[in-house]
C-alpha cells in the first residue's frame, strides 16, 4: 500500500515553509502527501504581511474528508493560529484515532512574525501535546512551552525537554539550531536514553522552513513504518543535506528556502 502522510498546517505563499514545504518533503522521501490548511499567509522570504485563519468548521471538514477516504499512516502538525483551531484539530484527530502524530509547535516564522496567538500556548499544552508521539520545539518554542528562559547548553535543553515530556507526549526532539557554536545539536528524549544528534553548523541565510521540513521528514519516515529514533536520525540527515544545498537555489531576497530536491536537481 502507498504510504500516506497528512500535514495540518498553514500555507506559505512563497513556497518555502508550511504546507508547501511539507508536501515537498513527503514527495522527496517517497510518501504521498495530503493536507489540511489551517491558515493562509501572505509571506515571502523577507516577511509575513498578512494571516487569515481558516474557519474551524472548514478545518474540521478537511480533516474528516481526508481521514474518511485515505489511509493516513502519520500526521505532521504545524501552524495552528489560535486556541479554537487547536481544539478543532484535537477533536478531529480524536474522532479518527490518528496515529503517529508529529507536532511542530510553530510560534513564529523564520522572519520573526508571530504565527500563533500567545494565549493559545496553554491550549496547545493541554489539548495536543498529550496526543503526540513526537514534539519538535526549537529553543525559543521550548522556552515558551515551559515558561523558562532560552536554554544555554545541553543540560538546560534536556531539562526543558523533560518538562514537555511530562505533559504526556512520548518523545521530545529539542532542536539546537538557534544555539551557537560549530555544531547544531538536537536532543531526542523519551522514556529511555537521550539520543544526541549533531551536525556541523552550515553558514547560510537560507533556512526558511527548516522546522517544517524536519517534522514532516519525521512523519514521512513513520508513515513508511520506521521507528521513532530511526525516523529522527533520517530526518536530521535529510534536513542537513537540504540546508547544505540551499545556496544552489536563488529564490527571493531574504531568507531563502531549503533545497528539498537536492538529490534530483543537480
Amino acid at each position: 500500500m502507498t504510504p500516506v502522510a497528512l500535514t495540518i498546517a498553514g500555507s506559505d505563499s512563497s513556497g518555502g515553509a508550511g504546507i508547501q514545504a511539507d508536501l515537498k518533503t513527503f514527495a522527496a522521501l517517497g510518501v504521498y502527501g495530503a493536507s489540511v490548511i489551517t491558515a493562509v499567509t501572505a509571506q515571502n522570504t523577507q516577511a509575513v504581511s498578512a494571516i487569515h485563519a481558516v474557519p474551524p468548521e472548514i478545518v474540521a471538514a478537511q480533516i474528516d474528508a481526508v481521514f474518511t477516504d485515505l489511509a493516513i499512516a502519520a500526521v505532521k502538525i504545524g501552524m495552528l493560529p489560535n486556541a479554537v483551531c487547536i481544539e478543532t484539530v484535537a477533536r478531529g484527530l480524536g474522532r479518527h484515532r490518528a496515529q503517529h502524530i508529529v507536532l511542530d509547535p510553530v510560534l513564529a516564522a523564520t522572519t520573526g512574525a508571530d504565527l500563533m496567538a500567545r494565549d493559545a500556548i496553554e491550549t496547545l499544552r493541554r489539548e495536543l501535546i498529550p496526543r503526540a508521539l513526537v514534539v519538535t520545539p526549537n529553543l525559543p518554542e521550548a522556552a515558551a512551552l515551559t515558561g523558562a528562559t532560552l536554554a544555554r547548553n545541553e543540560r538546560e535543553m534536556e531539562a526543558q525537554a523533560r518538562d514537555i515530556l511530562s505533559l504526556g507526549v512520548r518523545y521530545v526532539l529539542i532542536k539546537g539550531g538557534h544555539g551557537e557554536g560549530d555544531e547544531s545539536v538536537d536532543l531526542l528524549i523519551g522514556q529511555g536514553e537521550v539520543v544526541r544528534l549533531s551536525a556541523k553548523r552550515i553558514a547560510t541565510k537560507n533556512t526558511h522552513g527548516t522546522g517544517c521540513t524536519l517534522s514532516s521528514a519525521i512523519a514521512a519516515s513513520l508513515a513508511k513504518g520506521g521507528d521513532v529514533i530511526a525516523a529522527v536520525q533520517d530526518a536530521k540527515a535529510y534536513v542537513t543535506a537540504a540546508i547544505a544545498h540551499a545556496d544552489e537555489l536563488a529564490v527571493g531576497h531574504g531568507r531563502g528556502p531549503l533545497n528539498h530536491f537536492h538529490a534530483w536537481w543537480r
